[in-house]
């Protein structure tokens, strides 16, 4: 049989508490849970109910069973007698649980060691849920972190405090993560499972987008412009409906900002593969879809309000520039729109055709709304 040193155990308990970080009482409860482990795998059963007490300024340590009081015991490990429980306790009644107190002075060295990996494992899951306490009210915000290690389906990302997990379903396709590599990463949620929490993070989230705008658009913080609904296919290309709350203000100006600095930083950030599109938000249904079809030209719209669909009419050199690439442009128009968007082709619009602009080049977006904002 092994002693347990108790004295030795109190102080261990201060010392890991500076050291990680941790409550005393929480280390304290994580001895405890390991002495009762060890005592229940000497002395007792699986099923027993035990709890351990140390006494910090004695140096020692009991150990409780409790048993619930029957009529007739089934099972000894969990069950007392009503006979047998009154010696214990006098006034005891059914349904009652019954304590039994242990000293406990030394264990088994198979105890001892259950002893010790409770501990450590006990130890780095409070280690674990107190570093992430702190990212609680982070969640909603981007850090940067270093890519610590790639896996196949996450990618792990060191955040100096904590490690947070990138899941497939939230990296950028085709992005590329080298280890040491630094990158921006969004706070999406603590999740809690089996294994212990875990802070996962995102590149692709629509909110993502709009965090990094808000660091480059300080008229957001003052309520001037505002960003109304984001559509976003990460690695591709994003479209944002902007509105301003300010007379006089160009929001979308304002979004791209001079010579196109503020939106270059947010692409820089998510990717220079991803297109940006800033659109203006209007209240009208069909103005907001003409809106948000740019840099298609539109002729007529048939807004069917009660199902959310819109049938857009379009000359047919625009048709292919309307639905984009793979239905990209029309698909995410749908989703910031929240109508569901058919385009035809080959309609004429009934007003007199307007002067023939310059055709632009329809895949820089950016440039378009550069020219809109003009040199600031």
């Amino acid at each position: 049989m092994e002693e347990i040193n108790l004295k030795q155990l109190m102080l261990a308990v201060r010392t890991i508490a500076d050291e990680k970080n941790l409550p005393e009482d929480t280390v304290l409860s994580v001895i405890e849970q390991a002495i009762a482990a060890a005592w229940r795998r000497d002395h007792g059963d699986r099923e027993q109910e035990v709890r351990a007490e140390l006494n910090v300024n004695k140096g020692t340590a009991d150990v409780f069973v409790a048993r619930e009081v029957v009529e007739e015991v089934a099972n000894p490990v969990t069950e007392i007698s009503l006979e047998d429980a009154k010696k214990t306790k006098s006034d005891a009644a059914l349904e009652d649980i019954i304590e039994e107190k242990h000293e406990v002075t030394s264990f088994g060295r198979v105890a001892a060691q259950t002893a010790k990996q409770v501990v450590l494992q006990r130890l780095r899951e409070a280690e674990r849920e107190v570093v992430l306490a702190e990212y609680e009210d982070k969640i909603g915000t981007v850090v940067t972190g270093s890519i610590q290690r790639v896996e196949p389906r996450i990618v792990r990302v060191d955040l100096g405090k904590a490690t947070g997990i990138i899941p497939v379903s939230e990296q950028v396709q085709g992005e590329y993560y080298g280890i040491g590599g630094r990158l921006k990463v969004y706070i999406k949620d603590i999740e809690r499972d089996n294994r212990g929490p875990q802070l996962i993070l995102s590149r692709t989230n629509e909110a993502f987008v709009e965090y990094l705008f808000r660091q480059e658009v300080p008229e957001m913080e003052t309520g001037a412009v505002e960003i109304k609904a984001i559509a976003r296919e990460a690695g591709r290309r994003t479209k944002i409906a902007v509105n301003s709350t300010v007379p006089g203000v160009d929001p979308v100006g304002t979004f791209v900002g001079g010579r196109g600095t503020r939106v270059q930083a947010v692409m820089n950030e998510v990717g220079e593969q991803e297109k940006i599109d800033i659109v203006t938000y209007d209240e009208d249904a069909e103005q907001f879809i003409r809106n948000a079809l740019s840099p298609a030209e539109v002729n007529r719209i048939e807004i069917d309000e009660s199902a959310k669909q819109a049938k857009v009419f379009v000359s047919e050199d625009q048709q292919s520039i309307a639905i984009g690439r793979g239905g990209q442009n029309v698909r995410l128009a749908s989703r910031l729109t929240g109508f569901e968007l058919d385009i035809e082709a080959g309609a004429k619009t009934a007003e007199k055709p307007a002067e023939k602009k310059p055709k632009k080049n329809i895949e820089d977006s950016l440039l378009n709304a550069v020219e809109e904002s003009g040199d600031e």
